[in-house]
């Protein structure tokens, strides 16, 4: 074997065994490059990585595909990871794509292709097996020897009709003697309809420490299963779409998504703060006139906002990941203001008495110094009550917490902390010889 046979290979063996890290090399290069190094590969290969490559990605690089590369690598994928991939791209291209399969896997890939992708029916996976009540332990141990799935937890017991009647966890088939009948094992299992909601899915997998979730339909006959990788990616998206929300990014966009999409999705939300930040220097405008006589006001008017800015954030974050986790709900609302209320409190004092510090050594001020300390501790009190109230408030009348909060909250920061130094200086400038 030449050198050259040699490498080609030991990178083929290194991309079979380690599809992921394979796909996170490939995900660097063009579209076109994928393509082409996946028509020198066996199909198996090609579509073990393409199931792992970042969904940005996929659209252009099933674009890229001649019609005879995208058959021969999706007869490779079952049709859960087939429907997924198809999902990225446009509905018009999805038509062309479903008219190179066999008709035999149209059908099904379409049934899950209809369900919105955070519901209960994308996340699911169609391959499950399932038992009799009057089967044995014995049975199933040879029915999953033969199938070698090591991704089963959970054995699912039905009836004549395919309807869910309970589960068994495989420990405890392992640990039972053969003879014993799977009715005499089974315990109530959790299950889902097709279109609940990806964040109801997230919450029972927090709350229940479930190991895989049943999807029935209206009859309760069992559809497929949510297993346990899905539903921790799940979870995972559920708190980073919350993160993007949170700083005006569309929950859907991705680090590698189109500009056009990004620019969508995030300009609406810019133009919004924008309005929100002219609110915020009309209160600024309202004293003008004191700035005009005390000029020094103007250096440290990002100060009092700044900090006022950060407790409100902190305690914006604390609150929305109480939500998200169901640690609270929206009958919390006093419990949870009246904390951040205390902690923006202490910390606005503990932050006033070296800010005034600062301040009277700085401007030579005794009277500047008191005027930005009591606005300091006041805006900070303020902002930790708007932190926690803003996102229970939103979250109460049906709105997303995390996407509009941290827009409404700067608002009422920015304008707190205006008002409070500047209209502080303005009635107790002349008695505090600030003037």
């Amino acid at each position: 074997m030449n050198r050259s046979t040699l490498q080609i290979a030991l990178v083929n063996s290194f991309m079979l065994r380690y599809p992921r890290e394979a796909a996170q090399i490939l995900n660097d290069c063009s579209p076109k490059e994928v393509v082409d190094y996946f028509t020198e590969q066996a199909p198996e290969i090609a579509a073990e990585i393409l199931s792992f490559m970042t969904p940005g990605i996929v659209p252009d690089v099933l674009d890229q595909m001649d019609d005879e590369l995208f058959v021969s690598v999706f007869s490779q994928l079952d049709d859960f990871k087939a429907t997924q991939l198809l999902s990225r791209i446009d509905k018009k291209d999805q038509q062309e794509k479903l008219a190179l399969i066999p008709e035999k896997r149209v059908k099904q890939i379409k049934e899950l292709l209809s369900y919105p992708p955070d519901s209960a029916g994308f996340l699911m996976d169609t391959r499950i097996h399932t038992f009799k009540p009057r089967q044995t332990a014995g049975d199933v141990l040879d029915k999953l020897r033969a199938v070698k799935d090591r991704r089963i937890l959970n054995i699912y017991v039905t009836n004549e009709h395919n309807q869910l009647l309970g589960r068994i966890p495989l420990q405890t088939i392992a640990i039972s003697s053969p003879e014993t009948v799977l009715d005499d094992l089974m315990e109530p299992s959790i299950s889902v309809e097709p279109m609940t909601p990806e964040e109801e899915i997230v919450n029972l997998f927090q709350e229940g420490k479930i190991f895989g979730l049943p999807v029935v339909d209206q009859n309760n006959e069992i559809l497929g299963i949510i297993r346990n990788d899905a539903l921790i990616a799940a979870a995972q998206k559920d708190a980073t779409e919350d993160v993007l929300a949170i700083f005006g990014a569309g929950r859907e966009e991705r680090a590698l998504s189109r500009v056009s999409f990004a620019i969508k999705k995030r300009l609406p939300w810019l133009e919004i703060n924008l309005a929100t930040a002219f609110l915020a220097a009309s209160i600024v405008g309202i004293f003008e006139d004191t700035i005009a006589r005390i000029t020094v006001l103007a250096v440290f008017l990002p100060v009092v906002a700044g900090q006022s800015g950060n407790t409100g954030s902190q305690a914006l974050a604390v609150t929305i990941r109480g939500l998200a986790l169901r640690e609270i709900n929206t009958s919390h609302w006093w419990r949870v203001a009246r904390k951040e209320v205390a902690v923006g409190f202490f910390n606005g004092v503990a932050v006033a008495l070296t800010t005034s510090s600062i301040v009277y050594f700085w401007a030579d001020s005794f009277g500047l110094a008191i005027v930005i300390g009591t606005s300091m501790i006041l805006s900070m009190v303020i902002a930790g009550f708007s932190g926690a109230v803003i996102p229970i408030m939103l979250k109460s009348i049906g709105q997303d917490p995390a996407q509009s909060s941290s827009i409404v909250l700067t608002t009422v920061t920015d304008i707190v902390g205006f008002l409070s130094f500047l209209g502080l200086a303005t009635v107790l400038g002349t008695a505090l010889g600030i003037v």
